[in-house]
């Protein structure tokens, strides 16, 4: 199978059920499972803290031992046991013990794929973006399937979609992968000069994995809060679902042409990203519409695409093939799901006081940013 072909198929699919995820979990443990928004938050960010787990140790251990073809179907199969056994879950401690399990093993597929990305972008083999924004695009297209499913039946249907979704994805799996995911790792790969020890001491590696951890976590409230701040705003659920989706369409307007900005550099694109979410988070707060929330939407492509880019980047042309994967990890735990998990706590308290306040509540994050890319753009020079 054509390499880009290969790797846009995969991000489609896992963005679909990654769609289904982020936007619709927190509604479905709310109306389906009749938990409480504080409950949900609890919840959502002791998984978002098992997923940092995961990522950070777990995942970059079995990446030593195992192909990357390999461990994706083992997650995606440990995904699938998981999810069944929401079915008969009701209460609020089973629940919080299956979604601990689950962030265990689902989201660990992100930097599997995302590692198998930066291999064959490394290789010459691929274009990043032109794939990524077929991951968005899959994004879109659960977002859209998923409103119009829950408008006809209930939250219910949104654990079924998952459940369908996943078994896509397994089945996606028997296609032919490109012969470098298929490479066992080796005993040279695993030394110490590969560690992820060894990664903290590359120079810059450690400034910027800080930047998109400020930035990436700043998205807590959105990923956490969105459905349930455009209900409370009385916006129907189809509709929600469309606007959600205004956000993705302008990740993949960004996505698909992001290599033209390639030759910027990484601080440039990183402050962008910075400022643009800081606007995102006061717009909000500022003016509690429904229209401002739909022209804050735009701004996802800077406030998230470009600072993700920004850092796939920079890995893939600073980085040795045997740090992709400790990398992608450390990314993944720290910078989409640790600091996410704290400002889901901190987004979660400020809700239940006024719900604007949950998105303004992100700037603690963005404004630091800021001013560290300012003050060390030039003395590091990236």
């Amino acid at each position: 199978m054509n390499n880009q072909r290969w790797l846009s198929q995969n991000f489609f699919i896992f963005f679909f059920t990654w769609g289904v995820f982020m936007q619709y979990w927190p509604g479905w443990l709310v109306e389906g499972k009749g938990l409480h928004v504080s409950e949900v938050g609890f919840i959502m960010g002791i998984g978002l803290i098992a997923r940092a787990v995961a990522t950070l140790f777990a995942y970059p251990f079995a990446a030593k031992f195992l192909s990357n073809k390999k461990l994706i179907l083992l997650l995606v199969i440990g995904s699938i046991i998981i999810t069944l056994t929401y079915i008969p879950a009701n209460s609020y401690t089973s629940l919080l013990i299956i979604t601990f399990v689950f962030s265990l093993f689902y989201p660990s597929l992100l930097p599997a794929i995302e590692s198998g990305a930066t291999v064959l972008v490394q290789e010459g083999n691929v274009h990043y973006g032109k794939s990524r924004s077929y991951g968005s695009i899959g994004f879109v297209v659960a977002v859209f399937i998923i409103s119009g499913i829950i408008s006809v039946f209930n939250e219910n249907a949104i654990l079924w979609c998952m459940i369908v979704s996943l078994f896509i994805m397994l089945l996606l799996q028997a296609m032919p992968a490109p012969a470098s995911l298929l490479e066992q790792p080796t005993a040279a790969d695993r030394k110490g000069s590969y560690s992820m020890r060894s990664l903290f001491k590359i120079k810059g590696f450690p400034l910027i994995l800080f930047i998109v951890i400020l930035l990436q976590g700043s998205l807590a409230s959105y990923y956490s809060y969105s459905y349930i701040y455009l209900q409370d705003l009385g916006v129907e659920t189809l509709y929600i679902g469309l606007i959600l989706n205004i956000a993705v369409i302008f990740e993949i307007l960004y996505l698909s042409k992001a290599e033209v900005f390639s030759h910027y550099r990484t601080s440039t694109l990183l402050l962008i990203a910075a400022i643009a979410a800081t606007v995102r988070w006061i717009m909000i707060w500022l003016f509690p519409s429904v229209w401002s929330f739909i022209l804050s939407q735009t701004l996802h492509s800077l406030s998230f695409a470009m600072a993700h880019f920004a850092f796939i980047q920079y890995i893939t042309k600073v980085l040795p093939k045997q740090q992709l994967s400790n990398a992608q990890g450390v990314y993944s735990a720290l910078a989409m799901s640790l600091s996410a998990a704290l400002l889901t706590f901190w987004g979660g308290f400020l809700y239940e006081i006024q719900p604007g306040l949950a998105f303004l509540g992100m700037i603690v994050f963005t404004i630091p940013a800021i001013f560290l890319i300012v003050a060390t753009r030039n003395k590091y020079h990236y």
